[in-house]
C-alpha cells in the first residue's frame, strides 16, 4: 500500500511539473494553426500580407515551412472546410501535408483545392517574415547571416522583426549588423526626414560597397535635407573605398611580389652567385609543381585522411627532386661551360625542352589539378580588403624561405664556401676548398629552392609542362633589377615589381603594364648596370 501511494505521489509531482510546459506547447501549436488559417482567407493581397506578418509574429520556427511553400505556390485551401494545406506532386491528384508538422494527411483531387495566389509584394513580405524567424535562431552565425541578407535586400515590412531582434540580441556583432539592417529598411520606407537622415548616417558609418549600393538605390525624397545627406554620405563612402582600393592594390602587389620572389630566389643563386644563365630554371619550378601533384594523387588514392598534409610532405620531396636534377645538370653539362655564358644559355635551353617533353610524356600535355588543403581554402575580409588564405600562406612561406636561405648563405659552412668561391675562386681553391663540388652543391641548392617554389605556385596556377615558362623572364628581371647575387636586392625588387605591376594594370592593362615595367628596368640598368644593390662576384670580376 505504501509503495502504491509513493508511486501515485510521484506521478502527481510529474503531472504538476510537466503540465505548464505541455500547456505552453499546446498553446503555441494552437496559436500557429490559427495564424496559418488566416492565410486561407480570400481578402486580397493586402490582407494576405497581414496574415503573413501574423504567422511570423508567432515566432515559431515551424512557420518557415508554410511560408516557404507559399512562395513556391504550394499552399492551397480545401474548398469544403477552408483548411490551409501544403501540397506536393503533379497531375490531378495531389498529396496533402499538414502545414505545421509537414506530415502527409491524405490526397485530394486538384479540383477540390483552391490555390493561395501570391504576387511580388507578397513574396517580399514572406522574405521579410522568414528573415525575422531566422533572426530568432539560437546560433549567432545563423542570425548574422540573416542580418546580412536583410542588409542586402532592405524591406520596410521587416522593420518590426528587426526591432524585436535588436531588443533580444546579446551578441554585439550581430546587434551592429541588425542596426545596419534597420537603417537600410528605414531608408526604403516612408519614415519622416529626421529618421531617414539618421538612417543615412548609420549607412555611412557602415561603409563599404554595400553601403554605396544602398544609397544609390534609395527612393527619391521630396525633402532636400534627406537628398543632401544621402549625397554627402555617398561621397564619404566613395572616398573611403578609394583608400581601401589603394590598400587592396598594395596587397595584390605584395602577393604577386611574393610569387616573383619564390620564382627568382633560386635564380639569384645560380645566376647571381655562379654567373650561369640557366634557362632551365623555370623547369625546376615545374618539377616541384608536378611533385606536389604526384604526392596529392598518392594521398587521394591511398591515404585520403592525409590529403591536407600533402603540401608539407611535398615540400622536402620537391626540393630533393629539383635539387637532384640541378646537381646532375651541373655535373653533366654546365661544369664544362663556365666562362661561356652564351653556350650555357643554349645548353640549358635545350635541357628545358627535354624536361618539358619528358613531363608531357609522363603526365600528358593537359593541365593537372592540385587542390588547396582545407587550411588554405577560402578568404577573409580585412575591412574592405579581401585576403585569400592561399595567397597569405604563400607570402609567409616566401618570407620564411628567404630567411632560411639568408641564414644558410651567411651562417653555414656551405654558405661560407659559396661566398669565398664567388669573391675569389683561385684563392678559395688555394685554401683547400673543392670549388667544383661547391659549384655543384650551389647549383643544386638553387634548383631545390625553385622546386619548393613550384609547390607554392601549384596552389595559384595551372600545373602544366609550360608552368615554368611564365616565370623565367620575370625571374631574370627581378634578379637583374635587385642586383646580381644580392638576396636583399632580390626581395626588394620582387616586391617593388609586384606592386608596380598591380598599380599599372588598372590604367594600362596587364600586358602593357608588363611592357612598361620592362622598359623601366632597361632604362634603369642603363644607369645602374649592377642593379639596386651591387655585389662583387665572379661575373663582375670577369
Amino acid at each position: 500500500m505504501t509503495v502504491t501511494r509513493s508511486i501515485a505521489a510521484l506521478f502527481a509531482v510529474l503531472a504538476v511539473l510537466l503540465s505548464p510546459s505541455m500547456a505552453t506547447a499546446q498553446d503555441s501549436d494552437v496559436a500557429l494553426r490559427q495564424a496559418i488559417a488566416g492565410l486561407g482567407a480570400e481578402k486580397g493581397y493586402a490582407r494576405l500580407r497581414e496574415a503573413i506578418n501574423v504567422v511570423a509574429q508567432t515566432g515559431d520556427p515551424r512557420a518557415a515551412r508554410v511560408l516557404g511553400a507559399l512562395t513556391e505556390g504550394d499552399v492551397y485551401r480545401r474548398a469544403d472546410d477552408g483548411a490551409v494545406v501544403i501540397v506536393s506532386g503533379r497531375g490531378q491528384q495531389l498529396t496533402l501535408h499538414d502545414p505545421v508538422t509537414g506530415e502527409a494527411i491524405g490526397t485530394a483531387p486538384k479540383s477540390a483545392l483552391d490555390k493561395v495566389r501570391v504576387n511580388n509584394s507578397v513574396r517580399r513580405s514572406v522574405r521579410a517574415a522568414l528573415g525575422g524567424l531566422t533572426l530568432a535562431a539560437g546560433d549567432p552565425d545563423i542570425r548574422m547571416t540573416a542580418a546580412r541578407t536583410l542588409i542586402a535586400t532592405p524591406d520596410p515590412d521587416s522593420l518590426a522583426a528587426i526591432e524585436k531582434a535588436i531588443s533580444d540580441e546579446e551578441d554585439d556583432a550581430v546587434r551592429d549588423a541588425l542596426e545596419n539592417a534597420r537603417a537600410g529598411a528605414i531608408l526604403f520606407s516612408g519614415a519622416d526626414p529626421e529618421t531617414r537622415i539618421a538612417a543615412i548616417e548609420t549607412i555611412r558609418n557602415m561603409g563599404g560597397q554595400q553601403a554605396l549600393s544602398l544609397l544609390a538605390r534609395m527612393p527619391a525624397s521630396p525633402d532636400q535635407g534627406v537628398l543632401q545627406a544621402a549625397e554627402d554620405a555617398a561621397a564619404s563612402v566613395q572616398k573611403r573605398l578609394q583608400y581601401w582600393g589603394l590598400g587592396q592594390n598594395i596587397w595584390y602587389g605584395v602577393s604577386l611580389g611574393s610569387v616573383l620572389l619564390l620564382a627568382a630566389i633560386g635564380l639569384a643563386i645560380t645566376f647571381g652567385v655562379m654567373g650561369v644563365i640557366n634557362m632551365a630554371h623555370g623547369e625546376m619550378v615545374m618539377l616541384g609543381a608536378y611533385t606536389t601533384f604526384t604526392v596529392q594523387e598518392v594521398m587521394r588514392t591511398s591515404f585520403p585522411g592525409l590529403l591536407d598534409w600533402s603540401l608539407p610532405i611535398a615540400l622536402p620531396l620537391a626540393f630533393l627532386v629539383a635539387g637532384s636534377v640541378g646537381f646532375a645538370l651541373e655535373r653533366g653539362v654546365i661544369r664544362f661551360l663556365y666562362g661561356r655564358p652564351l653556350e650555357t644559355l643554349l645548353a640549358t635551353w635545350g635541357v628545358s625542352l627535354v624536361l618539358q617533353q619528358s613531363v608531357r610524356t609522363l603526365f600528358g600535355p593537359s593541365n593537372r589539378e592540385v587542390s588547396n588543403p582545407s587550411f588554405m581554402s577560402g578568404a577573409f575580409q580585412l575591412g574592405e580588403i579581401s585576403v585569400t588564405w592561399n595567397r597569405l600562406y604563400i607570402v609567409v612561406f616566401a618570407l620564411v624561405v628567404f630567411a632560411v636561405l639568408l641564414y644558410a648563405i651567411n651562417r653555414t659552412s656551405l654558405g661560407l664556401r659559396m661566398r669565398a668561391v664567388t669573391q675569389n675562386r683561385r684563392m678559395a681553391a688555394a685554401m683547400g676548398i673543392r670549388t667544383p663540388w661547391v659549384d655543384a652543391l650551389t647549383f643544386a641548392l638553387g634548383s631545390g629552392i625553385a622546386g619548393i617554389a613550384g609547390v607554392a605556385l601549384s596552389q595559384i596556377d595551372n600545373v602544366s609542362p609550360n608552368l615554368g615558362q611564365g616565370y623565367i623572364i620575370d625571374s631574370f628581371m627581378v634578379v637583374v633589377f635587385g642586383g646580381v647575387g644580392n638576396l636583399w636586392g632580390t626581395l626588394i625588387a620582387a616586391l617593388s615589381l609586384g606592386v608596380a605591376n598591380k598599380f599599372l594594370e588598372p590604367f594600362a592593362g596587364a600586358v602593357l603594364g608588363k611592357i612598361l615595367v620592362l622598359v623601366f628596368i632597361i632604362l634603369f640598368i642603363q644607369r645602374r648596370p649592377r642593379g639596386l644593390f651591387a655585389l662583387k662576384g665572379r661575373a663582375v670580376d670577369a
